[in-house]
């Protein structure tokens, strides 16, 4: 239980510094002042000076922020200009005073850089682990007590090469040559654990129970294990990031066009409770298996960031977007009444997912839909 907490933790924390890590140093490159870099949320611990900028460890391990000269509020500053105490020599470093391009560099600098951990994450995995891939190969996944295949002596993990001297590379064709011999002896060839192989014959039963197949097993295809060059692993990671972020968009779509023309409430939906019973299971699991979940969470967090919702990345970035196109920005009342409003939403959502997290604990029910 410790160990999960402290994982969990541990995750959060590394994808939210990551996130505000890319705000700081796309700030820091475009010269815009940087006030205050700081990791955990406050209170604050202690902190130091380095420049004109205070780095800081607060006492809420989980996170960091990063507070930038003349922010909005929503953006973990404070909404300053002329009249709010920015001196004219300073106006030019402050963020709302940097031209449109600058500040959308600075807003999705964040969701870039919970990608490119996500990419990194996945190659990693690449190279040093391995992805499995679907082989062409029918493999014996389970033998029923009793049953024909039992018998004739066939065993879990057995691999089917053939049947009645034609080649099987899907479960599907096994099935129907099994179908069309009911009652008639057929001729597997089949290859063993060891990579032995041998001819196994079996007599598909005509009559059999409505739980089981005619020869009694369970079918699936053979898994491979193919590890990729370093070299190769960084573009075939980005693919694959680039697939599950597609993935999880349109999964998103769905579920809110379900939730808005038919009512169904969304399944599998986690929040902080779900997602710290998830870490546990992948703890169990192994190290790698945790990586793999902080990818996948790297990139969920970039596509909600990325959202045109008030209060997120997305929002203020569509704000720029229409001062972009109507060439005025929007007035700082009103957008500062968007994001607190956005934000308000948020943590709603947040406490109800939560709340159906905790009826989930204490009812035995699973994190994710069966």
């Amino acid at each position: 239980m410790l160990v999960t907490i402290l994982v969990f933790i541990a995750i959060l924390s590394v994808l939210v510094l990551v996130h505000e890590l890319g705000h700081f140093l796309v700030a820091k490159k475009l010269g815009i002042k940087v006030e205050e870099f700081g990791f955990g949320l406050p209170p604050k611990a202690l902190s130091f000076k380095k420049g004109e900028t205070v780095y800081s460890i607060n006492w809420l391990p989980i996170g960091g922020f990063v507070k930038l000269y003349g922010e909005d509020e929503a953006g973990s500053g404070k909404i300053q200009n002329s009249k709010f105490k920015i001196q004219n020599s300073d106006k030019h470093r402050a963020f709302f005073a940097r031209p449109a391009w600058q500040r959308i560099l600075v807003v999705t600098a964040g969701v870039v850089m919970n990608f490119l951990l996500a990419v990194v994450i996945i190659s990693f995995l690449f190279s040093a682990v391995g992805v499995s891939i679907p082989g062409d190969k029918v493999t014996i996944s389970n033998v029923l007590k009793n049953s024909p295949a039992e018998k004739s002596g066939l065993k879990i993990g057995d691999i089917v090469e053939s049947v009645n001297g034609k080649e099987v590379k899907e479960p599907g064709q096994l099935i129907l040559i099994t179908k069309e011999n009911l009652g008639k002896e057929i001729a597997l060839k089949i290859k063993d654990k060891d990579a032995k192989e041998k001819e196994v014959r079996v007599t598909p039963r005509k009559t059999y129970p409505s739980n089981e197949g005619p020869m009694g097993v369970s079918l699936s295809l053979s898994y491979k294990i193919i590890k990729y060059p370093w070299y190769q692993a960084p573009f075939l990671g980005t693919l694959e990031a680039l697939q599950t972020s597609w993935l999880i968009v349109s999964g998103l779509f769905s579920m809110l066009y379900q939730f808005i023309f038919h009512g169904i409430t969304p399944k599998g939906v986690a929040g902080p409770v779900g997602i710290a019973q998830l870490t546990g299971q992948f703890v169990q699991i192994g190290p790698y298996a945790v990586l793999s979940f902080v990818s996948m969470l790297s990139l969920n967090l970039a596509i909600l960031n990325i959202l045109p919702f008030p209060a997120l990345d997305g929002g203020r970035l569509a704000f720029i977007l229409v001062e972009v196109i109507f060439g005025k920005k929007v007035s700082i009342k009103y957008e500062s009444y968007a994001h607190a409003a956005g934000m308000a939403l948020l943590i709603g959502l947040i406490l109800l997912v939560t709340i159906n997290d905790l009826i989930r604990v204490f009812t035995g029910q699973p994190i994710l839909p069966k």
